[in-house]
């Protein structure tokens, strides 16, 4: 007897709709390509709450290609009527799986056609692109192959692949805080600053009774600048101080280096100082020391002047300054393009006699050979002699170079008269002339007259906001600092008070009342009258 089914029960007892009857599972068969597939019977209401499952994919003996990726047709298949349907017709599931795998293959290999392509054109210009870096490396090693000689031969440091010096060597003395003045060139100060390390290195050691060798000293000096010292910078100290330092080939001088045996020759420096009278033991002191760095910039200064002499020298007109009276360059003179100082000769290593030829050694020999043998050789010395002298050419002269022609005007100063020219090239040489021979104090008194007229602006918009006839010089000082664009202290703007009241005494006065100065102001002067003479007069002032 068969069970009764719990879900039968319940459909007994419970009132309302009868439940339908159990569905039947479709049997899944594989439908030929001629028909169509059967219809998927249509969920009833009333049925069971699962979700009918897809009808499985047209297969026959190959599974059917990943979705994974969009299918791509070639352009003769797509185009083709016959070839793809649209989508939602009958003819798409009409295609089978042999198609579909037919047209995976043909995009498989499209896409493998695409990418061999694409990498072929990627070597080639790989290739180009290697052989222009090669002639590019190429050309640059020619390049640097003739250009560093012309950058030393200017003074510049000759950079890799032939570039200039840094900026900041170029343009050094441009950049000098202060007013200027003699200021030295880049180099000049790098080397007044290693004979300044290398003087205190030699002192350390002289005063310790111990020898200052080249190696010592080189690693002091690079331990104390972070710059290379070479034996080629101690020459350049001896040629511009030679009386500074004694320089001797030694030996037997203990090194404590396994690098160096004590029979070897090394370079010594010893400072030579001025023996005072009286005095037993010379120490290199402190004040030894500065008066040394003194010495030596002063030295490098007069190389400067030197240049600058002889760039006034091939000026049109010259000029010729005082040495004396001298406080700047001239304006257009380059000092940072000054040559470099030329290296003096250190004592070199004595040479040991080597033989190295069989005419040293018969040289050396001759004493032990016989006359005879010695005859014959000088003969064969005296035939080698006479027969390479009748061909050999000798050296030729050097070509004298060709004077170079005068130079031309300008093509925008043609038909202008030339004692107009000259007129306007000789005031250019005064004012040039005044302006290297003008003392520190002039300078300064030019910069506040500079200042003057907008420092006038600036007070008597003080005086009508203070709505006051006078004001204490504190008061007035403290305003116009806080006003004026650049930062000056109220001391330097006192200064430029008391050079106001002087230069115009009818429009700012000072009044000394017990322990305070009061300034007071025409309010009803005209301020542009009052401009125009202060311009007036720092033109005038200038032009001295």
């Amino acid at each position: 007897m068969a069970q009764p089914r719990l879900t039968d029960f319940f459909a007994r007892r419970r009132p309302g709709p009868r439940a339908a009857p159990p569905r039947a599972k479709p049997a899944w068969r594989t439908p030929s390509p001629a028909k169509p597939a059967p219809p998927t019977p249509a969920r009833t209401p009333g049925g069971s709450r699962k979700r009918a499952r897809p009808p499985a994919e047209p297969t026959r003996d190959h599974p059917a290609p990943p979705a994974r990726r969009r299918l791509r047709l070639p352009a003769d298949t797509v185009s083709s009527p016959s070839a793809l349907a649209a989508p939602g017709s009958p003819e798409e599931a009409t295609l089978s799986a042999g198609q579909l795998s037919c047209l995976a293959a043909q995009e498989d290999k499209a896409s493998s056609k695409v990418t061999l392509s694409e990498l072929k054109s990627c070597l080639q210009r790989a290739r180009e692109l290697g052989a222009r870096a090669q002639e590019l490396k190429a050309s640059a090693k020619r390049k640097d192959a003739g250009e560093p000689r012309v950058l030393e031969d200017q003074g510049q440091p000759a950079g890799p692949c032939g570039q200039k010096a840094p900026a900041y060597q170029r343009f050094h003395a441009l950049a000098q805080p202060g007013p200027p003045g003699l200021v030295l060139p880049y180099k000049y100060q790098v080397l007044a600053e290693m004979f300044r390390s290398m003087d205190t290195i030699v002192g350390m050691l002289y005063n310790r009774s111990e020898t200052a060798t080249f190696a010592k000293v080189k690693q002091g000096v690079q331990d104390m600048m972070r710059k290379r010292f070479e034996e080629r910078n101690v020459g350049q100290i001896r040629t511009v101080y030679p009386a500074s330092y004694r320089f001797r080939q030694e030996r037997d001088v203990p090194t404590f280096k396994d690098g160096v045996k004590r029979s070897d020759y090394q370079l010594t420096i010893e400072p030579l100082l001025d023996q005072e009278a009286g005095s037993t033991a010379a120490q290199l002191t402190a004040s030894h020391l500065l008066r040394r760095r003194q010495v030596f910039g002063q030295n490098l200064v007069e190389r400067v002047r030197e240049h600058h002499r002889a760039f006034l020298a091939s000026l049109s007109p010259p000029m010729v300054v005082p040495e004396d009276q001298l406080t700047r360059w001239h304006p257009h003179f380059n000092v940072d393009e000054v040559p470099d100082i030329e290296p003096a000769e250190l004592p070199q290593p004595p040479t040991t006699e080597k033989l190295a030829t069989a005419q040293e050694v018969l040289a050396r020999a001759r004493s032990l050979m016989s006359p005879r043998m010695e005859k014959a050789l000088s003969d064969l010395a005296l035939r080698t002699a006479k027969s390479g002298s009748p061909g050999s050419p000798g050296p030729a002269p050097p070509a004298t170079p060709p004077a170079a022609p005068p130079a031309a005007p300008p093509a925008a100063l043609k038909g202008v008269s030339q004692d107009l020219l000259e007129r306007v090239r000789r005031k250019q040489a005064q004012k040039q002339l005044a302006q290297m021979t003008r003392q520190p104090e002039q300078e300064r008194r030019l910069q506040r007259l500079e200042r003057l007229p907008e420092l006038a602006r600036v007070l008597r918009g003080i005086f009508v906001s203070e709505r006051k006839p006078a004001l204490t010089m504190e008061v007035a000082c403290a305003r116009m600092a806080g006003s004026y664009r650049a930062a000056l202290s109220p001391g330097e703007m006192e200064k430029h008070v008391q050079l106001l009241s002087e230069l115009l005494p009818d429009w700012l006065s000072l009044h000394r009342i017990r322990a305070d100065t009061y300034v007071k102001l025409d309010k009803a002067a005209d301020l542009a009258g009052v401009l125009a003479r202060l311009a007036h007069l720092a033109r005038a002032e200038a032009a001295l």
